[in-house]
């Protein structure tokens, strides 16, 4: 390891020292509700209110019963309609003391009445003992369904709870979490810990809106969708934040004659993963030859400890395994500080190291990469676009826009494993550079975080 590389160790130590996960395995379930009480410091959860409706389902006669059975208050008090937030609280465990196995999808109600303020949670009632859901059927899901947001705050979140739906041709997502029409200062805040996903389009589905998704200590296990090359193990689209720590993405329903899809499509203006494994190791069908992580270059991307394993496909695999993408604007204009189009009104200065703060920029810290093969590059940046195509926000020029207009920036940090390169040979990318002092901030997670977001004001 070179100074370089220890100094970079040392700062990134510092600055995740501020916001910790308590290891699964070994926690009480005190020590383990105390953390679940803490947030990432960008996420304001002072304005919310303690869930109006608090329900607790049983194990053994809901397993009888095939439905759920309520302890005390039950759902047929609220008429299907949920007003002011709700909290559903699963017994951990049935009468032999083993992870309780529900045998349907957990039943959400239809939610009415203001959203400022309000918390959506679905729990173990044993902080650390998972329950199940395992249900065969084609529209098993967990389907959170908040329209026109406006300018209101609300938050939802899942703990200690695995979805199994490996029938679940039809739902967008295992767990879909619709939050729609939110403009600043509006917010939807999504908080999954210590959770299984499998099942649905894509295991875990969020569209674009003013979301910022939070997932800790959890396995993203696949997807059964039929159309494979267009659904994902995870596809977040156009939202504000996507921060993944200490968990893992693989299997993609993949088809043997096709490149079929990616475990991890993220469009989030900032995207932040620590400690987080990606691999194409399927679930019963063939390996995808796609991209492991197709995110977008517009915004701004920060990753610790990333290991991606790639396994032989059927098809020739795509080189890249970590595609920063630039032929589509997936959120709001208002999401982007800077025109996601390249144009003479901005010119790379000569130096591109000296001006992080004025780029979009994606930062990659220790990735690791175990392949079936030595990969040719790890990391592609694609080149900006100069104009929209009419009527749509899909980017057209990306092929003839010249070098100096392009506003985005890579930078990767001890890459090894399997690869001759980090990058290809695409935009403004540098591989273990000596950084100018009034750059070294990107190394810091939280400095780099409040940089980016503070650009739109979040």
């Amino acid at each position: 390891m070179t100074q370089l590389h220890r100094w970079i160790a040392a700062l990134i130590a510092l600055c995740g020292a501020g916001f910790m996960s308590v290891p699964v395995a070994s926690a009480e379930p005190s020590a383990l509700a105390a953390h679940d009480a803490t947030y990432p410091f960008y996420m304001p959860m002072k304005a919310l209110a303690k869930p109006a409706i608090r329900l607790f389902i049983t194990c053994e006669a809901s397993r009888r019963a095939g439905k759920e059975v309520y302890a005390g208050a039950d759902a047929a008090s609220l008429y299907g309609r949920a007003t002011g937030g709700f909290e559903f609280v699963y017994e951990a465990t049935d009468r032999a003391g083993h992870a309780c196995v529900y045998p349907f999808s957990p039943w959400i109600p239809q939610i009415a009445g203001p959203l400022q303020g309000t918390q959506y949670i679905l729990r173990s009632s044993v902080p650390g003992h998972r329950v199940i859901f395992r249900n065969g059927g084609e529209w098993a899901t967990i389907d959170l369904r908040l329209f026109d947001i406006g300018r209101q705050r609300m938050h939802f979140e899942m703990r200690d709870i695995e979805l199994d739906f490996p029938g679940a041709v039809q739902p967008m997502g295992a767990l879909h979490l619709e939050a729609f029409g939110g403009t600043s200062p509006g917010l939807f805040t999504a908080v999954i810990r210590r959770c299984r996903i499998y099942g649905g389009k894509n295991a875990v589905f969020v569209p674009g809106g003013q979301t910022m998704l939070f997932v800790e200590d959890s396995t993203i296990a696949g997807n059964v969708g039929g159309n494979a090359d267009q659904e994902h193990t995870t596809y977040i689209n156009g939202t504000l934040v996507t921060h993944l720590r200490n968990s893992s993405w693989a299997g993609q329903h993949a088809w043997s004659n096709v490149a079929s899809g990616h475990q991890l499509k993220d469009k989030a203006y900032l995207r932040i993963y620590e400690n987080v494994t990606v691999s194409n190791r399927p679930v019963g069908t063939p390996a995808s030859a796609m991209p492991l992580i197709d995110a977008s270059a517009f915004g701004f991307t920060w990753a610790n400890n990333l290991h991606l394993v790639r396994q032989a496909p059927l098809q020739a695999p795509r080189d890249a395994l970590v595609d920063l993408r630039t032929e589509i604007r997936y959120g709001a204009a208002a999401n982007y500080p800077w025109s996601v189009l390249a144009g003479p009104g901005w010119r790379m200065p000569p130096d591109p190291l000296a001006a992080l703060d004025k780029l979009y920029l994606s930062v990659f810290l220790n990735t690791s990469i175990d392949s079936f093969r030595t990969e040719p590059y790890v990391f592609a940046l694609r080149n900006q676009g100069t104009a929209f195509e009419p009527g749509t926000d899909h980017i057209a020029g990306n092929d003839t826009a010249p070098r100096a207009w392009q506003r985005a920036v890579s930078i990767a940090f001890h890459t090894t494993g399997r690869v001759g390169h980090a990058y290809s040979r695409d935009g403004w990318t540098f591989s273990d550079p000596k950084l100018p002092r009034q750059s070294e901030w990107i190394i810091d997670r939280d400095a780099f975080i409040r940089h980016a977001l503070g650009l739109i004001g979040r």
